[in-house]
């Protein structure tokens, strides 16, 4: 009778013991992933590709959620919140940027969705997941568009003010592109190392594009002259020979200048972009994920639990 109901317990922990290792052998097709890291703006007020400016970064943060569909395919979605900023100072000499004594900054939400295609198969068993995969992406976004500058003392927003007369939209169609490298923490988690470039189709994420005035400034020295939108002016000269000692724009110099007062880089790239670099953790949800004291399946609990 002893050995019996050892034999009765001995098959009953193997096969709990089974059961509790069996969960891990699963396919985790979906997962959440948080980041951190820094935003590098390009365009006007910043070129790291022609000039040596250094580097000049802001910060961001990224949500996403994952699905696995392809033995070498993922599908994500992305939320991300990004700062970003540009200036003259310290521009390299040879941009001859100093003299506009421009600048901006923007806080932008951006969400967007990628195909990443992983060097090593990752439509495997979750606890055979790779220790480490490399890994490329390329998607399609949304991003809000705000760029502001610092006037009298107080950052305004620069989009209503229409500098170059020419409109941009709040909302920017991004398409972000990039890399990444997975390293395995656990059965559960992974260590992620990304770098994304968001292309854009707007010159207008700090607000310029024109290489000079010449072709809008009778109408921004109107605006100031009449006093309908002086800001106008204010906003797009700032350069200090164009100033007069009470720290007004020079209405003559400019007029007698034919409004030739640089403002855009003249490089020729057209449109605007950003990088960001992040580091994070990436957690894969298990199938039995809500087969716990709460949210426990109660009509098949026998079937599904496996604690």
């Amino acid at each position: 009778m002893k050995k019996f109901l050892f034999l009765i317990l001995f098959f009953s922990s193997v096969s709990a013991y089974s059961q509790s290792f069996y969960r891990f052998k699963y396919k985790e097709p979906w997962s959440f992933s948080v980041s951190a890291g820094a935003t590098q703006y390009f365009g006007e007020l910043y070129s790291f590709w022609k000039y040596q400016e250094g580097i000049q970064p802001d910060w961001n943060v990224n949500a996403a959620f994952s699905y696995t569909f392809g033995t070498n395919l993922r599908a994500k979605g992305n939320f991300s919140y990004i700062k970003m900023s540009g200036q003259d100072p310290p521009a390299d000499p040879r941009s001859n940027r100093e003299p506009r004594d421009l600048h901006f900054r923007a806080t932008n939400w951006e969400i967007n969705g990628t195909i990443e295609y992983y060097f090593k198969p990752v439509k495997v068993n979750n606890i055979t997941r790779e220790l480490w995969n490399f890994y490329i992406f390329a998607g399609l976004g949304m991003s809000t568009n705000n760029p502001e500058t610092r006037l009298r003392g107080e950052w305004v927003d620069l989009r209503p003010y229409q500098l170059e007369n020419n409109p941009y939209e709040k909302y920017i169609v991004v398409i972000p592109t990039g890399a990444g490298f997975k390293y395995k923490l656990n059965v559960y988690m992974d260590l992620t190392l990304e770098a994304s470039y968001r292309w854009t189709f707007t010159d207008y994420m700090d607000d310029i594009s024109a290489y000079n005035i010449s072709e809008f400034y009778l109408d921004l020295v109107d605006d100031y002259v009449t006093g309908e939108n002086p800001d106008r002016l204010r906003l797009a000269v700032r350069n200090p020979n164009f100033i007069d000692e009470f720290g007004e724009p020079d209405v003559d110099k400019i007029l007698q200048n034919g409004g030739r007062i640089r403002r855009g880089s003249g490089l020729t790239e057209r449109f605007d972009g950003y990088l960001t670099v992040n580091l994070g953790v990436e957690i894969y949800f298990p199938r039995d994920i809500w087969d716990n004291f709460i949210f426990r399946n109660r009509v098949n609990e026998k079937a599904f639990r496996f604690w």
